[in-house]
């Protein structure tokens, strides 16, 4: 009999799906040296990122323990 398919780990701990499919994530270059980095970049930095089109397909499909 064989195995069921795992979840990615690795994957699941940094992207979530939504309702509607989409993927969000946490945004890159915001853990530290934050001084030097503009007030508007540190805004756009504290908004989740989202991810669409096949970079999303191939994500929600790790994501997915297949039986």
């Amino acid at each position: 009999m064989p195995q069921p398919g795992k979840t990615h780990k690795g994957l699941a701990k940094r992207f979530k799906v939504t309702a509607s499919g989409k993927v969000k994530h946490r945004n890159a270059n915001r853990g530290h040296l934050m001084g030097k980095k503009s007030g508007n970049r540190k805004r756009r930095l504290r908004k989740d990122g989202v991810r669409t089109g096949f970079n999303a397909v191939y994500i929600v499909e790790a994501l997915r323990p297949s039986s």
